[in-house]
């Protein structure tokens, strides 16, 4: 493992290296808020795979709340291991329990959830800008876990954890982001928070699948996927997200896969020693075959999940420095 860039945010004091309430996006931070959180979550990653006692008691006494109003199992499950490594109280509430579903408007439901006393939120929706809705009603601070097709900001950051532990930075760095762009949210924070980092982003996707000026982005796009692997030292791949498809974007899931799937032939376009990402969950001979899923010396995909717990555990324990009284974040 190559060790981390230094942060340009040493030497700052307390709230000086993150001034925000909330995460809820990764367009508000500075390139120096990002390095500072991925600084952070590196001391969990190594006390998570060194340490025999994977746990910490910075939130004991504090509740963690998990309000999930749309479905999910590894951004969850990631969430619950990084509040309980930390000694909080966690609770979850899933989509098929909330009163959503039974009529009641989401204001409503931020004012009860509210009146709970969470010392922290964690909130995914189906609609963009739902987290930050629930972030204006209540008083802790709130981490958004998805939202719509607006952002995913600890998808990104624990992407940028794994490429800098396996290239040793991002400046100038090459990375192909390819799949649905249009509706990804994961997509959308990985290029914010790729090129504030320095690297040069290429995104690639049938010309439905790839959202009007993207370049506003600072991204380079591209509809050739052959083209967009060239020289390449990171390959992160997306799969279709079909539930927010509402119309025929491609005639189908196998010509999709004869054209921008990711193969081990394909994969010989990128640099070497190139690295493969998915933010999972994969469809396996869509996307991307098994062969190059499973490489143990090319693929990062088991890491991604690894450093998600890292880099929420970082999160949750920056945000709520001030409520604790931590020396700085008042």
């Amino acid at each position: 493992m190559t060790s981390p860039a230094p942060s340009p945010a040493t030497g700052l004091v307390g709230r000086a290296n993150f001034p925000h309430r909330h995460l809820l996006g990764i367009a508000s931070l500075a390139p120096h808020e990002i390095r500072f959180l991925l600084d952070e979550a590196e001391q969990w990653a190594i006390l998570n795979r060194t340490a025999t006692r994977k746990h910490d008691d910075r939130l004991a006494g504090l509740t963690q709340m998990n309000a999930f109003f749309e479905a999910s199992t590894r951004t969850l499950l990631s969430f619950e291991v990084a509040g309980k490594r930390l000694g909080a109280d966690v609770v979850n509430m899933h989509a098929s329990q909330s009163s959503v579903k039974k009529g009641e408007t989401l204001i409503d439901t931020a004012v009860t959830l509210n009146s709970m006393r969470a010392d922290v939120m964690v909130i995914r929706h189906m609609s963009s800008g739902a987290v930050q809705l629930i972030a204006d009603k209540v008083d802790c601070p709130v981490l958004n876990a998805g939202d719509g097709r607006h952002e995913h900001p600890t998808q990104a950051l624990l992407d940028a954890l794994t490429i800098r532990r396996r290239k040793g930075g991002h400046e100038g760095l090459i990375v192909t982001i390819c799949g649905d762009i249009l509706h990804s949210r994961v997509a959308r924070s990985n290029m914010l928070c790729l090129t504030a980092l320095g690297a040069q982003v290429r995104v690639c996707a049938p010309p439905t699948l790839m959202p009007a000026a993207v370049e506003r982005y600072r991204v380079t796009p591209f509809s050739d996927f052959n083209a967009a692997l060239d020289g390449a030292d990171v390959v992160m791949m997306l799969r279709l997200q079909n539930e927010r498809m509402d119309g025929g974007f491609i005639p189908s899931a196998r010509e999709f896969s004869l054209l921008y799937g990711l193969t081990p032939e394909r994969l010989k376009r990128a640099k070497p020693d190139a690295i493969v990402m998915h933010p999972g969950p994969m469809n396996r001979g869509v996307e991307i075959l098994s062969g190059v899923a499973d490489d143990p010396d090319r693929s990062a995909i088991t890491e991604q999940v690894e450093m998600g717990v890292a880099v929420r555990m970082a999160c949750l324990d920056v945000l709520t420095r001030g409520d604790r009284g931590v020396a700085g974040w008042a």
